[in-house]
């Protein structure tokens, strides 16, 4: 054991007691973990939040039947329904509907003999069917899920066996909490286990999450600390310790708990040490473990909630509607048991047909008519429409399926579609008014691209990486009908206005190609993709990984030679600050983040220090490259950073330079050449970016002092990074890019090859992950050379600025040198944001021994905690990441998604209110709201940044007072400030941009300043939020949601938006780089923010009028054919009697015209996709829910009650004094109203098809083969009236086809000449769509155009009107803590009568980002 490691362990054993110590002097007991009033015990009792596992052994079964024995075995169940209790449940669950209720009510009610109204048979026909149904899919689903939960039980692992000694194959479902598990390489886990043993030497193993999060790059995780140093396999019968940890969570980052040993020694336990059940072992032989938690207890199991269900808004709506049909049929029932009571009455006698009771008592009129009233329920039930429900389910299903089969969605690179999660709710995709986006990977690729950097004062722009990313638009632009574009969909980028790096250059480098000068691993490694199951690891695309060095700071580089930190040659002046510098901002680059390193022609397979050994020694070089990396691992050389005169003696000078000159390669000639050229004087400034150079050379020699790897030791290009997040990534390719190359890491060292000074081997002492809190992440190290503890930290500028040392240590030199040196690098990261670019600043600190040990002390404390252990740890980490010093800084551009600025502006058309929710700094967010046509360039902004309550509600009502003085409220928006509907400002008055940070919007979201904020956003055009934690995101939207009332849709990509997305009525995840926690949390996923467009401007507003139409269709036919029943009843004196046979009756709803509505709410279009993508303002439509407005719903009504009048007195009046009976009178009444139906939904349908078509003429069939075959065969089925051979006779009757012609055309004349009148007269903009779509492809394309330039030139005079008297102004506000900028630089011409676009820009640093020029962040 190293040196480093056993002096940690001897604090720890001083911590913990070691064997000096009695167990009353511990600072922790069970006690007081477990809450047990201060009652110590040696055997701890079980507590709510913790949970205590011991081995099932047998020298813990009592311990064991106490403890685990109480817990859940591994088995799992995710259906609902078993054998027994599948017809009981379902029925339970189906009849929490009310209209099922409704329903069985009926049936029960029909068995009454006094109300009797049908066959009781036949009035549970309905019902059943419905039910069965609803029973058959709910049973098949359940069905599927049986099958899948049996496969994953019946999975076979290794368990080890009390009673055989040994491990032996089990189920899963026998796995229990206690037991030991092996694991071999790519084995999937079966429940969560604490790590015990790995066949790593360093005890690392490497687990894949995509079976639980869908993230394909791998994840360490590490041994429990004591047990990596054992060489064999635990031996499960010597186990003698025990685990508490926390009570079961769906916490997929925590894990808080303590492995305590049989001599009271504890070790802290976290996240690292659980292996999760659903991951895939990778890169590791076997592990081994004990199990935590299983079956439902697990993790995987308690985030897996199921399927969404969320009620649309359009749902909603037709439940209320549904309850206005029952007031309707109370109401009808009503007349017809009032006009039953009045027409007995009239008898002075008793009727013969008033047959009385067996003892002679006769019903009076009174009672009769009580009776009627529930009979008429019977009679007229089908006015509350059973199968809507039914109905709505499949058209939804329908919708889906297409949504899902739409090509336009489809990204070949990722090989996905969109994923439809929520199945009832696709109509809210029509109706959206507020969008809330993150940033990051939602608008952006989240491919993070290295583009400069700030180190020791001195800013390197990389013009060449510059013009290497330009090559990389130059050639996906030429390849980008080519399917394997290596870079991808880049078309948003900028154009190039350089040659491309890949291009044949004349003279002597002509011969060196792009792959050499970046050093791509892509050359190297073109076998990898024969290689079986390999994978790309993420973050890996040219792009992030292939980066051209700055010419200035690799000339710096150069100087970095072994004797600046020799003692050997007093004459070598101390090695410049800058150098040092230079040195430990490469350094932190490349260490301080948990990148696993990999082998791509083994991408699962990974490089560490173990494999030198295996490696064959054959020659002096290579023994000499061997003793100098061991020795470099043992070195004790003076600190890079101190600068300090090191100590006499140190046995590594020697070696040091030896290794030098052993890994050098020879500059060649040309090599000479071409470094001489690539030198640029420095210049006198901090900046070391000269504006143009006509010398320079795209392709720069980075191969100039390239070393050969060792033997042994993969090439730098030959190795893979898997990185958890696309910055980590960026940062170790920039490093690598300047020969600062991380090769391996393990959990205690981690090797980094630096250019000149050869194998850096750092002891790995902690890892301080970064967090939303902290904003930071930190490593501490051994320094190889200085021996000392160093901490390397990076982070968000606004936190590391402020942990900087005040005073320093050496003198008030080097304080004044930090203060210059923090205001350079602050004015670079204020140019950096600027430009778009994400920044992070890098610092470190060094650290004296005590002071380590001091903080090792109570770190470990905190590891060993359960209770309050975030708060801990996050202490600890306050105390070590502080009086730190400022390396540098650097610049990550995160690009545009390719179409997001026309998406947009779309949406912007469409009526939707855009908001940007995301963490970064306010000038970059600003400048990728300009990029993408968030924020217009003639927009006014409003900066909300303040720093306490009083100064936010003093800035808002300063920005309402002016806001409503250049647009003056409506009388509608002014009634609207009840906050009911937002008041969303019109078209031709100010458009205005909202910029507040989450400090600011901390204060906003207080309840007494929610209403002044809600005012003020909707009034503006847009509203971007900075730094804005993942709770803020999840509070605004439900701010606007539940105080405006109006539609909302989120759209993310990471873990910090699955709040944001569940919160809204929508919820979009994109499939991105960071994992599939955001597509696992939403209703809907898509693979690009591009696709958002047309799945709500096209498939919403389809699915949105195809349901709308579809319900008031449904209440239509309903309430026009049971009214023909009701206007019977004034001629049979409300007796309840029906013209129409039962079957007829019952079936005519149920199938004759069920059909027909579904197939046009399924393949119904009002307007092609492609109008609707080239005309967004048509979604307006469904935002103001034109389609199915309560007026429509009662106009339908009335329209259902004049048709049923038509159907029903034509025939009437036609057959009047005829003695045909009582069926020969219904079945015209029946043919007709089909007909009327039917044809009425011709009418309303806009695209007709083969399949509408069929559809109907098969309803038609089907009705008439019914009534003739039932007519043929039923002779006696409805005694004393029978339909037999009825319809055979009507239909060579002329009479009959002349009374149906007549009656379909005078019932359906109103609602046609409505329509052609409508279309010709006065069309709606959907209408006026409609007649373009039936133009020729030239003229549709003219008429488009005619739109929209009418569109246009109407907002451009608005616009010209309103902003010609408007000259740049900034506001200034008395409280110094408020930032109040009204920023408006706006240029208007007016040029040969035509009006110009007005340019805004922010300020001068904004002027060089025109949004109508950008498709991305600016460009160096």
């Amino acid at each position: 054991m190293t040196e480093p490691l056993q002096w940690a362990r001897y604090y720890w054993q001083q911590l913990t007691g070691g064997e000096n110590r009695d167990d009353h002097e511990r600072p922790y007991s069970y006690s007081s973990l477990l809450a047990c009033r201060g009652k110590s015990s040696q055997i701890p009792r079980l507590a709510g939040k913790h949970r205590v596992v011991v081995p099932h052994l047998q020298p813990f079964k009592d311990e064991y039947e106490k403890f685990s024995g109480t817990y859940v075995n591994n088995r799992i169940r995710t259906t609902k329904y078993t054998l027994l209790n599948f017809v009981p449940r379902n029925l339970f669950e189906q009849f929490h509907r009310v209209a099922n209720l409704y329903f069985l009510f009926l049936v029960v009610l029909n068995w009454v003999p006094l109300v009797e109204a049908f066959q009781k048979e036949i009035t549970m026909l309905p019902l059943v069917a419905v039910l069965a149904i609803i029973a058959i899919k709910d049973g098949l689903e359940d069905y599927r899920k049986y099958k899948l939960d049996k496969q994953i039980n019946n999975l076979v692992t290794k368990v080890y066996s009390r009673k055989e000694k040994k491990y032996v194959d089990r189920c899963w479902k026998d796995v229990t909490v206690g037991d030991f598990i092996r694991l071999s390489c790519n084995e999937v886990i079966p429940a969560d286990m604490v790590l015990l043993f790995s066949t790593d030497p360093d005890g690392i193993c490497h687990i894949e999450t995509s079976g639980l999060d869908g993230e394909s790059n791998l994840k360490q995780r590490q041994v429990v600390r004591g047990y990596t140093e054992q060489d064999s396999e635990v031996d499960p019968e010597k186990f003698s310790s025990r685990i508490e940890c926390e009570s079961p969570n769906n916490d997929l980052n925590r894990f808080r708990g303590f492995l305590e040993h049989s001599n009271k020694e504890r070790v802290g336990l976290s996240k690292e040490n659980l292996l999760l059940r659903g991951c895939t072992i990778r890169n590791t032989e076997a592990v081994m473990g004990i199990v935590v938690y299983a079956g439902h207890e697990t993790k995987a199991m308690l985030n897996n909630s199921g399927p969404r269900y969320k009620r649309s808004n359009l749902e909603r709506r037709a439940n209320t509607d549904v309850l206005c049909c029952v007031l309707l049929l109370i109401v009808m029932c009503l007349t017809g048991a009032l006009g039953h009571g009045i027409w007995l009455s009239r008898y002075e006698n008793i009727p013969f047909f008033n047959i009385p009771e067996p003892d002679g008592h006769v019903i009076s009129p009174l009672l009769g008519g009580f009776y009627m009233f529930w009979t008429m329920i019977i009679l007229l039930q089908v006015l509350i429409p059973i199968s809507l429900y039914v109905s709505i389910e499949i058209v939804k299903l329908g919708q889906i399926y297409f949504i899902q089969s739409d090509v336009d969605f489809y990204n070949e690179k990722m090989d996905s579609t969109v994923q439809c999660r929520a199945l009832n709710i696709t109509e809210d995709l029509g109706q959206i008014q507020y969008l809330f986006s993150d940033k990051t990977g939602t608008l952006t690729e989240n491919k993070m691209v290295f583009r400069r950097c700030s180190v020791a004062g001195f800013d390197y722009c990389h013009e060449e990486n510059a013009k290497r990313l330009e090559s990389y638009q130059e050639a996906a632009s030429e390849d980008e009908d080519s399917a394997d574009t290596p870079s991808g969909s880049l078309s948003n980028m900028a154009k190039p206005r350089a040659p491309s790096c890949r291009m044949v250059r004349n003279g002597p480098l002509g011969s060196i190609s792009s792959n050499h000068l970046t050093g791509s691993c892509f050359a190297l490694a073109s076998g990898a993709s024969e290689v079986p199951h390999s994978r790309q690891a993420a973050f890996s695309s040219p792009i992030e990984t292939d980066v051209v060095p700055d010419t200035r700071l690799l000339d710096k580089f150069s100087q970095i030679t072994p004797q600046l930190f020799t003692p050997l040659d007093e004459t070598i002046p101390d090695p410049p600050l800058e150098t040092l510098y230079i040195i430990d901002f490469f350094i932190a680059l490349a260490i301080c983040n948990t990148v696993v390193v990999s082998a791509p022609n083994q991408p699962r397979q990974k490089i560490g220090l173990s494999s030198l050994h295996a490696m064959p020694i054959k020659s002096l070089e290579e023994i000499k490259s061997l003793f100098q990396r061991l020795s470099v691992r043992r070195s004790s050389s003076p600190s890079l950073a101190s600068g300090k005169e090191p100590s006499s003696g140190v046995p590594n000078a020697f070696v040091s330079r030896l290794s030098l000159f052993s890994r050098m390669k020879p500059a060649s000639p040309v090599e000479e050449e071409i470094s001489q050229t690539s030198k640029s004087p420095q210049g006198s400034g901090n900046s070391a970016c000269p504006i143009e150079t006509e010398k320079q050379d795209s392709n720069v020699d980075v191969t100039n002092g390239k070393v050969d790897s060792l033997p042994g030791q993969p090439l730098a290009c030959s190795l893979c990074y898997e990185a958890e997040s696309p910055d980590e990534a960026a940062l170790v390719y920039a490093a690598r890019a300047y020969q600062c190359t991380l090769q391996s890491r393990t959990p205690e060292q981690v090797m980094v090859d630096f250019a000149s000074l050869g194998p850096l081997t750092f002891q790995l002492l902690h890892i301080l992950p970064f967090d939303s809190v902290r904003k930071r992440m930190s490593v501490v190290v051994r320094h190889p050379i200085s021996n000392q503890v160093v901490v390397y930290t990076k982070g968000a500028d606004s936190v590391i600025m402020e942990l900087l040392s005040v005073a320093s240590p050496d003198g008030p030199g080097l304080e004044k040198q930090q203060t210059m040196l923090r205001e350079k690098t602050q004015q670079h990261l204020d140019a950096y944001t600027k430009r778009g670019l994400r920044t992070l600043c890098v610092a470190k600190r060094v650290m004296s021994d005590t002071e380590y040990a001091e903080w090792l002390r109570n770190h470990f404390l905190a590891e060993t905690s359960i209770d309050n252990r975030e708060e801990l740890l996050l202490e600890s980490a306050t105390r070590l990441e502080n009086k730190l010093t400022l390396l540098g800084a650097t610049g990550i551009e995160d690009r545009l998604q390719e179409g997001v600025p026309e998406s947009i502006e779309a949406l912007h058309k469409a009526g939707i209110k855009i908001w940007m929710l995301t963490g970064d700094k306010q000038e970059t967010a600003v400048n990728i709201a300009y990029a993408c046509k968030l924020l217009e360039p003639d927009d006014k902004l409003f900066i909300l940044n303040t720093e306490s309550k009083s100064a936010c509600e003093m800035l808002m009502d300063t920005i309402l007072k002016e806001l409503k003085k250049k647009n003056p409220a409506s009388p509608e928006q002014a009634s609207s400030e009840a906050l009911h509907q937002p008041p969303a400002p019109p078209d031709s008055g100010l458009r205005a941009g909202l910029i507040i940070n989450g400090r600011t919007l901390e204060f906003a979201l207080q309840e007494s300043l929610q209403r002044q904020f809600l005012e003020l956003a909707a009034r503006c055009h847009a509203v971007v939020c900075c730094r804005a934690t993942p709770l803020q995101k999840s509070e605004v939207v439900k701010l606007v949601r539940s105080h405006l009332r109006v539609m909302t849709l989120a759209i993310g990509d990471g873990a910090n938006d699955v709040s944001m997305i569940q919160v809204a009525d929508v919820g979009i995840g994109i499939s991105g780089q960071e994992g599939m926690q955001a597509v696992m949390a939403s209703d809907f996923a898509i693979s690009q923010f591009k696709h958002l467009s047309k799945l709500l401007l096209v498939h919403g507003h389809w699915c949105y009028t195809r349901l709308s139409n579809m319900i008031l269709y449904f209440f239509y036919k309903n309430v026009a054919y049971v009214n023909l029943l009701f206007w019977y009843q004034f001629f049979c004196g409300f007796s309840g009697t029906s013209m129409t046979d039962y079957w007829v009756l019952i079936f005519f709803n149920l199938l004759f015209t069920s059909a027909p509505p579904i197939i046009y709410g399924v393949l119904e279009k009002d307007v092609s996709a492609e109008t609707l993508m080239r005309l967004p303002e048509l979604y307006r439509n469904g935002q103001k829910t034109e389609a199915y407005l309560p007026l429509t719903f009662w106009i339908t009504l009335l329209d259902a009650f004049y048709q049923s009048l038509v159907c029903f007195f034509v025939p009437y009046y036609t057959y009047q004094g005829s003695d045909i009976d009582i069926f020969t009178f219904g079945n015209p009444l029946n043919t007709a109203a089909l007909f009327i139906i039917v044809l009425h939904l011709v009418i309303e349908s806009k695209s007709l098809t083969w399949i509408h078509m069929l559809v109907i003429v098969g309803s038609i069939l089907s009705y008439f083969f019914f009534a003739l075959v039932f007519g043929a065969m039923c002779v006696t089925c409805n005694p004393p009236s029978n339909p037999y051979w009825i319809m055979q006779e009507h239909m060579l009757d002329p009479v009959f086809c002349l009374v149906c012609v007549l009656t379909t055309c005078v019932a359906l004349l109103p609602r046609f000449i409505y329509r052609v009148l409508q279309g010709s007269l006065f069309p709606s903009p959907i209408l006026r769509a409609k007649l373009f779509d039936r133009l020729p492809a030239e003229d549709r394309t003219e008429a488009l155009k005619k739109w929209k330039g009418a569109g246009k030139m109407d907002q451009l005079t608005s616009k010209y009107s309103d902003h010609s008297a408007v000259k740049s102004e900034r506001i200034p506000i008395s409280d110094p803590s408020a930032v109040f900028a009204v920023m408006s630089a706006t240029s208007c011409a007016v040029e040969q009568g035509n009006l110009s676009v007005c340019e805004t820009a922010l300020d001068s640093d904004y002027s060089e980002n025109k949004a109508s020029g950008m498709a991305g962040p600016s460009k160096d």
